[in-house]
């Protein structure tokens, strides 16, 4: 299989949270990829168009993008204007954990389950973003008694907005192929059955290589790698709440271990075996 259409695992996560504020002029660009944790986008100044899934939002000054940890993603950045951007890595287990009956992720799971991952404040959230925005990075720069407290209460803060937003969210009017999306849809939902591209095609009544041409367009990745891919996220998830190895290769739709103990180092860089102890 061709590596470089399969999206790739990026970016690292040692802490509970990772906070950057960027600005450079030409901004990183990545192709299609993921995460092992969640990540908000709250765009300060620039041009920034990002593909989530099967889905493109062209971001707007301080309209906040909402990434499931695992959700297949790439930004596309116009370069020839400054570009400018808050970024927070997010282990949403430990929020869960210190928090679990507040919700504060739950704006991810709305995102992941509407397709909506952009959310665009009005005049009054804007103010409270930037409020709280320019709160953290005041407290950042404090080393006195309960410095690192005072950053956590100002970003549980923050989250607690974007929940808000994220209730009470209008259409953003993000542009996507409704037969792409249904087909994403069902792939998600189905991992554990097989899957033909000639199957996927006629369920969305397209012609296998106009459909297949239309999916390479839309998600970045070819429909193999993509299907894979999704498996493998699934297998690691199901390891990592306790499933044996074989069983979630089964489960993921893996009918050779071989098969799978081989894609998922190729993945993830450690085997099955190792992510379970």
């Amino acid at each position: 299989m061709d590596n470089k259409n399969t999206p790739g695992k990026a970016g690292y996560l040692t802490e509970n949270y990772h906070y950057f504020h960027l600005r450079d002029t030409a901004g990183q660009e990545r192709d299609f990829h993921f995460h092992e944790f969640d990540k908000i986008v709250l765009l300060i100044d620039g041009r920034v168009e990002y593909a989530v899934e099967s889905v493109s939002y062209e971001l707007r000054p301080w309209s906040v993008l909402l990434v499931k940890h695992h959700t297949i993603h790439r930004a596309e950045i116009d370069k020839s204007l400054p570009y400018e951007r808050v970024i927070i890595y997010l282990d949403g287990k430990y929020f869960e954990r210190i928090m679990p009956q507040a919700g504060l992720m739950d704006c991810f799971d709305v995102a992941d389950k509407t397709g909506r991952h952009l959310l665009l404040p009005n005049e009054e959230q804007q103010s409270a973003l930037r409020g709280a925005v320019d709160a953290y990075e005041q407290a950042a720069l404090d080393r006195d008694f309960g410095a690192q407290a005072l950053r956590d209460t100002i970003l549980i803060q923050l989250l607690i907005q974007i929940g808000r937003m994220s209730a009470s969210a209008p259409d953003t009017g993000a542009r996507y192929d409704a037969k792409i999306q249904q087909t994403l849809s069902y792939i998600n939902e189905n991992l554990s059955a097989e899957m033909t591209v000639d199957a996927l095609a006629e369920k969305v009544f397209l012609s296998k290589y106009h459909f297949m041409r239309l999916f390479k367009a839309q998600t970045g990745s070819t429909v193999h790698a993509y299907i894979r891919q999704k498996r493998l996220l699934y297998a690691a998830r199901l390891i990592r709440e306790g499933y044996d190895v074989y069983r979630a290769a089964a489960d993921s739709g893996f009918g050779d271990y071989s098969a799978f103990h081989r894609a998922f180092r190729e993945s993830f860089g450690t085997s099955p075996g190792k992510l379970k102890r």
